[in-house]
């Protein structure tokens, strides 16, 4: 599959947000990217529409368009019928106009195709031959069942999609042509590109870039011309509408979303749904909520208002050419993911956290539904272990528990009202307090100085290695205070350095002492040099000298 959908590494945070959404996990993380993985991907476009940092994006087809129109071969647009949702109060001829302009030749309405696949469909539930009909018109629910439930292939109408179908039309018609489809789907480039027909697939968004580029505006006025049921196919129940001849052995039922889909599929494969044909759409309101709708006109009550007020009563008056063929194969696509034994389950489960079976909380914030789904995507090297969220929690929890009580040093966190939050036993020894439950929640001033809280909140500079004696406990510590503004917090640690004090004191004491006996010595010595000084001589001179040094040095 090529690279319809991809990454912008330099946008992507590791938030995970698509994992969360993506509804059949086929997304990887390295290096805290997010990988799309192209063999399980049925591009249905949810990461590129909630991507907060816009680091998914639909692979650009305008300059494939270019070069086909270039190269002097007849070019037409196939318009899928969601446009009128997509361009307010713009017709097919408002549309064709400005396309023409681009360089096209033409521009049709995909609901032609869609009238001819309808009349298919008609005529395999006429045959009433099969238990249950799939619609194959979205590519996304096709690689849906390709991949993920290729034992239910056979249910899936082996017919052409509308755009497929129309392509093939306007070549019947126009042999030499080229054929550029324009919708809200990043599925029908890989669509496009497998199955041929078309030669070229660009989204909305795309010709609104191509037409800013150039310059070219759509004239506003709503043609009414040609009204047609097929009009309806973008819709939710959109095909079911359009089917004027059906089947009374057959419930008629239409489903949006890849979740709701996944869920139909499993109940056939257990046999819970019989004599249905079931539209599927992978997007909810079916194409009017396709990935580029809804990444940029996300309004879908007023989008499929828009689709049936375009749509009419009565089928495009077109038929199928002769020697235009609408069967489609589907083979199954192998994802290539071995199921890890059980063993291994166990293992992944314990780096989790996960050693009990209480302990796997099935929580889905990382993405996964369940602890152990999440434990496969890790075996199979397309999650980690960090993105579990309750373990994070419980691992940081831990390890702040481990340094509150560990820590030779006393611990408090505060809040910006100077609330007390955590305070662990070092600091309680320190002010002489048996219980935290005492102060949880309690001001700072109930036990310490606020003064330099108030201060490191104002100035945001850090107290480092300040001297403060506690006169109330009797002891001194060395206080640092830290403020977090980012989340409000202020940490506090305090080493208590009393007893360092107090030698430092003994010891000062002793000095002291030692300078006052100096002193004594010195005086005396000066009388008895007074006494003797005819016989000493210099001697004396150099005995004061010696023992005034030995007083400054014991001073210093």
């Amino acid at each position: 599959m090529a690279e319809f959908l991809r990454l912008k590494k330099s946008n992507c945070k590791n938030c995970s947000k698509c994992i969360r959404h993506c509804p059949v996990k086929s997304i990887r993380f390295s290096g805290n990217q997010a990988n799309i993985i192209g063999n399980e991907c049925i591009l249905c476009g949810h990461c590129f529409v909630v991507c907060p940092q816009n680091a998914k994006e639909i692979a650009d087809g305008i300059e494939t368009a270019k070069v086909l129109i270039d190269s002097g071969a007849p070019v037409y647009a196939s318009i899928a019928p969601s446009f009128i949702a997509n361009y307010e109060n713009i017709g097919i001829d408002n549309l064709r106009d400005a396309l023409v302009k681009l360089g096209f030749v033409g521009a049709e309405e995909t609901a032609v195709g869609a009238t001819i696949v309808k009349k298919e469909y008609e005529r395999i539930l006429a045959e009433g031959t099969k238990d249950v009909v799939i619609s194959s018109c979205c590519h996304s629910i096709n690689l849906l069942i390709q991949k993920y439930f290729p034992h239910l292939l056979p249910y899936l109408a082996d017919v052409k999609s509308p755009m497929q179908v129309h392509a093939e039309w306007i070549k019947a018609v126009s042999p030499d042509a080229k054929v550029v489809f324009i919708g809200p789907c990043v599925a029908k480039k890989d669509e496009a590109e497998h199955y041929g027909a078309v030669d070229a697939v660009l989204t909305f968004e795309e010709l609104a870039k191509w037409l800013r580029e150039k310059n070219i505006e759509i004239e506003q006025g709503k043609d009414k011309t040609k009204e047609s049921l097929a009009r309806f196919f973008p819709t939710t129940g959109g095909i079911l509408k359009t089917m004027t001849e059906r089947n009374p052995i057959y419930q008629y039922l239409a489903i949006d979303g890849v979740e709701n889909c996944i869920a139909a599929l499993e109940d056939i494969a257990k046999g819970k749904i019989h004599h249905c044909f079931i539209e599927m759409s992978a997007c909810a309101g079916s194409c009017t909520g396709g990935p580029v709708m809804e990444k940029y006109h996300n309004s879908p009550v007023k989008n499929q208002l828009d689709v049936f007020d375009y749509a009419g009563d009565e089928d495009f008056p077109v038929k199928k050419p002769e020697g235009l063929t609408l069967d489609k194969q589907f083979e199954a696509i192998d994802k290539k993911m071995i199921r890890p034994s059980e063993h291994e389950i166990v293992e992944t489960l314990r780096k989790m956290g996960k050693t009990k079976p209480e302990d796997e909380l099935n929580c889905g914030s990382c993405g996964y539904k369940t602890c152990r789904e999440k434990a496969v995507a890790i075996i199979q090297g397309k999650a980690d272990v960090s993105t579990c969220l309750p373990y994070l929690r419980e691992k940081a929890e831990s390890l702040s528990d481990n340094i509150m009580t560990n820590s030779p040093n006393g611990i408090l966190l505060l809040n910006e009202n100077l609330e007390i939050q955590k305070i662990n036993t070092v600091a309680l020894n320190i002010v002489n307090m048996k219980n935290a439950s005492d102060l949880m929640g309690e001001p700072i001033v109930r036990i310490l100085d606020p003064s330099a809280f108030l201060q490191v909140m104002s100035t945001g500079k850090v107290v480092k290695d300040k001297k403060v004696y506690l006169t109330e406990y009797g002891k001194y510590v060395e206080q640092n205070i830290v403020y977090d503004k980012n989340y409000h917090t202020l940490l506090c640690i305090l080493r208590d350095i009393t007893e360092q004090e107090k030698a430092r004191e003994h010891r000062e004491d002793i000095n002291r002492q030692t300078v006052e006996t100096a002193d004594k010595v010195v005086e005396k010595q000066m009388r008895i040099v007074q006494e003797i000084a005819s016989l000493l001589g210099e001697t004396a001179a150099e005995t004061k000298i010696a023992l005034t040094k030995l007083k400054e040095s014991i001073d210093e």
